[in-house]
């Protein structure tokens, strides 16, 4: 996560890996929902403008909302995605 501060993303979306068939990778251990509150806190303390947490988030998870409440924090009014 420190890495994607300092290279300016704005935006974090954090997930739980959910295997869909048994021809795929087992899962190791499925996270809490305090464990993703956490990471939701500790992303927000890092400096994300959005984050997003939960074993269902995926990276398109509201994309259209995260962006502009991104925009309207940057620049006081909403980013318009293409």
């Amino acid at each position: 996560m420190r890495d994607m501060v300092e290279h300016d993303c704005q935006i974090l979306t954090l997930g739980q890996y959910l295997r869909p068939s048994p021809d795929h990778l087992p899962i190791k251990r499925y996270y809490s929902p305090a464990e993703f509150t956490e990471l939701k806190k500790e992303g927000e303390r890092m400096g994300f403008r959005h984050v997003e947490a939960g074993p269902l988030v995926r990276s398109s998870y509201h994309a259209r909302e995260q962006l502009a409440s991104v925009g309207e924090a940057e620049n006081g009014k909403a980013l318009r995605p293409e």
